[in-house]
């Protein structure tokens, strides 16, 4: 049994924690710049969408994608940003699908792996609507799992996709309450 002494536990210690640094930062900087995060307008919704591809095709790693959602709706009407950035993130989000699907293995086989591949089996589709719904890093691994069970692309695609849109229309309109509250200080 490992301790919390163990290396790999004090990496990701030290990951998560960079990762929260790194997200206040960036949430920080978005304030402090907020004008000149307006200027990306001029990408518009094709920017978001293939912003929303790239932050979401890192397996394990996550982007912030949920943090440039929130600033863009701010910027652009929530809705559609979420439709945007949701249907990147959907995109991106196949590449943990094609690495369960092609046999790699990309993480090990650990008690998480387990449960999360009893999920999937157990509730499918379901299990990935709400691992895509909320901000997490284990919607890659459930994709791997998917992928390396053959559940139908179209399938799978779909409950991701409702899930990605729905979290993202959350962070949308977040970002533009929050940015209607700064604009009126």
């Amino acid at each position: 049994m490992p301790t919390s002494n163990h290396p790999s536990n004090t990496r990701l210690t030290i990951l998560r924690i960079l990762a929260l640094v790194f997200v206040i930062t960036l949430t920080i900087l978005l304030i402090i710049y907020r004008d000149q995060v307006k200027e990306l307008q001029g990408y518009g919704y094709p920017g978001i969408f293939l912003f929303s591809i790239l932050a979401n095709a890192t397996i394990i790693l996550p982007m912030p994608g949920v943090l440039f959602t929130s600033a863009m709706g701010a910027v652009f009407h929530p809705f559609w940003v979420a439709l945007a950035a949701g249907s990147g993130a959907t995109i991106g989000e196949m590449s943990g699908y094609l690495a369960g699907f092609s046999g790699q293995t990309l993480i090990e086989r650990s008690k998480t792996y387990e449960k999360m591949e009893y999920f999937v089996k157990r509730y499918g589709g379901l299990t990935i609507f709400i691992l895509a719904l909320i901000p997490n890093p284990f919607v890659d691994i459930a994709g791997m799992i998917a992928g390396a069970l053959k559940m139908p692309l179209y399938r799978f695609l779909i409950f991701l996709w409702l899930g990605k849109v729905g979290k993202m229309l959350i962070f949308a309109y977040l970002g533009a309450s929050i940015m209607q509250i700064i604009d009126k200080l």
